[in-house]
């Protein structure tokens, strides 16, 4: 039997920013604990809905037709094909929902590019 997962504890492994530590799975989906700070990237998912559910600090999720900011306990979710900018100015932890191997960057790629890392999981 699986043993339940202490996110807080997950979170306190790392240091890095915008590097997504997959710290479980549903079906075909992954869980992701994330630490984020500053500006990401521009960038859409063409094929998926990302989900951002803040736990700790407040995360700002640019759109082209608007901002969206979430708080602790907070969750929003960004259509497939939607380009979307987040912003953290002070450090923010997150969980991400996705289907297995949504690559961070999306269709931008670049130096944030997430290397695959189940090793919390």
């Amino acid at each position: 039997m699986n043993e339940p997962i202490d996110i807080a504890d997950k979170l306190s492994q790392f240091s890095d920013h915008w590097s997504p530590k997959v710290i479980a799975r549903l079906n075909d989906y992954e869980i992701k604990a994330v630490k984020l700070k500053g500006e990401f990237v521009w960038h859409t998912h063409e094929d998926t809905d990302e989900l951002f559910l803040v736990i700790d600090g407040e995360l700002t999720i640019q759109l082209r037709d608007g901002d969206v900011t979430l708080k602790p306990g907070q969750l929003y979710v960004v259509p497939r094909g939607v380009e979307h900018c987040p912003v953290a100015d002070g450090e923010v932890h997150a969980l991400l929902i996705e289907p297995t191997g949504v690559v961070n960057t999306g269709d931008a790629g670049g130096e944030l590019t997430a290397s695959y890392d189940d090793s919390l999981g």
